[in-house]
């Protein structure tokens, strides 16, 4: 199950979780970390299904990296509501080189793992994953 680049593997709750915020909306996002000292991605936080984006930015740390992934509900320009799973690389210019080399290397894998993503962003601080940026990429 590890990746062969970085040697990370994914916990079986990070797909588990996913699939309940796909298929029963039961979370609003999730955010996951590599666990260094046990080579494995794990959740870290799952966010209630009436959190807001705010509550979803304030979830990623400023100095250290993250995955995560956000059900993200709008209305199109035909006034048909919708909603979209982001995928967030959260990368900030403030981690730690090696965080970073280890997220870099291990984020393809991961995403493939979760099956259902529409939009994937790459982060280094939060102007990169404004609402505004979000809505801009979905429509």
């Amino acid at each position: 199950m590890a990746n062969a680049s970085s040697g990370m593997a994914v916990n079986d709750e990070c797909k588990l979780r996913f699939l309940e915020l796909k298929a029963k909306r039961s979370y609003r996002f999730i955010v996951f970390k590599i666990e260094e000292n046990i080579q494995q991605v794990v959740v870290e936080k799952c966010g209630n299904p009436n959190e807001n984006y705010d509550a979803f930015t304030a979830s990623l740390p400023a100095n250290e990296c993250r995955y995560a992934v956000f059900d993200f509900d709008f209305t199109t320009n035909e006034n048909v509501s919708k909603s979209k799973i982001c995928f967030v690389a959260w990368s900030p210019s403030t981690s730690r080189v090696r965080s970073k080399m280890l997220y870099a290397s291990s984020k393809d894998r991961f995403r493939r793992e979760l099956d259902g993503v529409q939009l994937e962003l790459q982060a280094t601080d939060p102007s990169e994953i404004s609402l505004d940026i979000i809505k801009e990429k979905t429509f």
